[in-house]
Parts: structure tokens; sequence; C-alpha cells
């Protein structure tokens, strides 16, 4: 029964995390505070944030792998980011004040993310616990889009979000247990171990892929096929279906065979994914968006737990920092290709996304790479 508990109440702060996300980062705040500054200015400032996040994380990280504190930060900051949120609301009419509150509700929103993966240790079944969070964060993000976002509005919005985070992360500030492990940290090590860096890497470049996915695939279906606003959200949200199935099935698999095994599954899923795309007629986008879910949840599911795998003596902590860093690179550097692929084809979008074929070419290139000297 604890087991169980311990389980939903990691998966419900999934669930939390990825409403705050779908609905305040990428949604309402961008909409808000780029009305009040340049977007330029917001940019910058939003990508500096994280470069200090990820320097705080490792300190920190280092911190709690060595005194065993990685369940009170995640309290701290999980508790920071619903706090903040009342901020934002109080400051509301002040955009300047405001959007500096906001930086740091970002730093401590990673902060968070980085203590509560760091937490996935202390599952004897890590698989089936990411998987699990995974699956409702699909869940989650749906039935936010598609039943609260609709009537949300700011100011109100920024309390509605934040206690709404408060109410699905609590149980996990309870339920979650400590990992037993204490370790010494070197940092200068871990930076000097060339097949920790080769595999972060091969993560990045599914993550790149992962990530574009996400940011273009509405513009992708209006710009090929034509497709309407309803079309689309239809396509996006039979997504969320392979996402919720595949966060179970890969949980349950990563446990059998070890995410070593089936993490690798991934090149092929989404090389598969892009060739399917290019050749796919308007009557078999749905199919495809239901395989794209699958591919999104395989590789969210294996990757946490493929770290823990490998190099978990490193310090768990601190190996997030540098997971957490990088979705942040990837989510810049995929829409980055993404752009030069458009621009070196003319705008031929089908062509740009097959071209996107590098990314899990060269990540298998450099997971194998990294199997090879293990």
């Amino acid at each position: 029964m604890k087991l169980k508990s311990s389980l939903f109440a990691f998966a419900l702060f999934d669930a939390g995390e990825t409403i705050l996300g779908a609905l305040l980062f990428s949604t309402l705040y961008p909409l808000y505070i780029t009305r009040q500054i340049d977007v330029r200015t917001y940019s910058f400032f939003y990508g500096f944030a994280f470069l200090i996040s990820f320097i705080i994380a490792l300190q920190l990280g280092k911190l709690a792998d060595t005194r065993g504190l990685r369940k009170p930060l995640f309290t701290l900051f999980s508790l920071s980011v619903s706090g903040m949120g009342l901020m934002l609301f109080l400051t509301y009419s002040y955009p300047v004040f405001n959007f500096l509150l906001y930086l740091l509700l970002a730093l401590f929103h990673q902060q968070a993310l980085v203590f509560y993966n760091s937490l996935l240790m202390s599952f004897s079944s890590k698989g089936f616990a990411s998987g699990l969070g995974v699956a409702m964060g699909y869940v989650a993000s749906a039935l936010a889009l598609l039943f609260l976002a609709p009537h949300l509005s700011l100011p109100a919005a920024f309390l509605w979000v934040s206690l709404l985070f408060l109410l699905l992360s609590l149980p996990s500030l309870f339920a979650l247990q400590e990992p037993e492990e204490r370790q010494k940290v070197e940092l200068t090590k871990l930076l000097k171990n060339r097949q920790f860096l080769l595999l972060i890497a091969s993560v990045l470049l599914l993550m790149e892929l992962a990530h574009t996915l996400i940011a273009m695939m509405g513009v992708y279906l209006r710009e090929v096929f034509g497709l309407k606003d309803m079309e689309i959200y239809r396509v996006i949200g039979i997504s969320a279906f392979g996402g919720v199935l595949g966060g179970l099935l890969f949980g349950r698999l990563t446990d059998k065979v070890s995410a070593s095994k089936l993490f690798p599954l991934g090149f092929f899923l989404w090389s598969f994914f892009l060739l399917s795309l290019f050749f796919s007629k308007k009557e078999f986008l749905l199919p495809l968006g239901f395989f794209a879910g699958i591919s999104l949840s395989h590789l969210w599911t294996t990757s946490r737990v493929l770290l823990l795998e490998r190099f978990s003596e490193e310090g768990i902590a601190v190996l997030f920092s540098f997971y957490s860093l990088s979705e942040r690179i990837a989510s810049s550097l995929g829409l980055i290709s993404w752009s030069f692929f458009l621009l070196l084809t003319g705008k031929d979008y089908r062509l740009s996304a097959l071209l996107m074929l590098v990314f899990p070419v060269a990540g298998a290139v450099l997971y194998w790479t990294v199997k090879k000297r293990l």
C-alpha cells in the first residue's frame, strides 16, 4: 500500500508540473509579458535564467547528494513555486517587477524538477514510476488544455494554476522518500567523464527532435496538409492517448529489460516516425499522431531511468541537473535546426522534417560509442 501511494504521489507531481508548463510557461505568461516588454528581452532573460538555474542546481545537487537532502530541497522548491504564483498575481500591474518574479519562478521550478527526478532513485520499480508519471502528465495536459485553458484569464489564472500545482504536488511532499544513497560528488571528474558526456549528448539529440515536434507539429499539419484548427487538435489529442499508453507500457518494459536495453529503441521509433511523416497521406495522420505520442513517452520514460542505471554513483541530483539543462538546450537547438532546414529547402516542410533524421542517427552513433566503452 505504501509503495502504491508513493507511485501515485510521484505521478501526481508529474501531472501538476505538466499543467504548470502547458498553461503558465507555454501560453499564459508569454502572451501576457510580451505585450509589456520586447520579445527579445523576454527570450534573453528567460534563457539566461536557465543558465543560472543550472549553475545553482549543480552546487545544490552536490550538497544534496553528499548530505542526503534531495527530499528537503524538493519540498522547499515545490512550495516556492506555488508561493511565486501568488506573487505573480499580486504584482500583475507592475510588469517589470512581475517579470523578475517570473524568472525566479522559472528558477525554482527547474530546481524542483531536478530534485523530483532524483527521488526516482528511491523506487525499486523505477521504470514503472517514471512511465506512470509520463502517462499522468499526458492526461493532465490534455484535460487542462481542453477544460481549463478556455476559462482562465490573467491575473486570476496565476492563482488557479498555482493552487492546482500545489494540490497535485502535496502528496509527493509527504509520500516520497529520500534515497538512501549519500555520495561524494566530484564535478570535475564527472565533467571529464567522456562516457557520461556522450550519453547526455545522445539523449539531447532525441530531445531536440521531441521538442521540435511538440512546438511545430500544429504548423506542420496546417502547412503540409491544410488542416483546420479542430483537425489539428484531433491529431494532437490522439497523440496524448499514445503518450498515456506508451508511458505505462514502456514503464513496465523498462523494469523488465532495463533502460539501457530499451532506450535505443527510441532511435528506431523516431526514424520510423520521420520517414512515415514524409510519405504519409492525410487519412493516415491520426494513427501517425498516436505513434508520435508513443515515441515521446518512450523518450521521457526511459531516459530518466537510463541515467540512474549508468551513472547513479556519480551523484543522483547532479545527474538530473545535466538532464534538466539538456532539455532546455534541446528546446532551443531543435527549433534553430528546424529553421535552418526550412531555409535550406526553401520552406519545404516535408523535406525539412525528413532531414531531422540526422538527430536519431547521430544519437544512435553516440549511444553505441558509449556502450562499446562500458
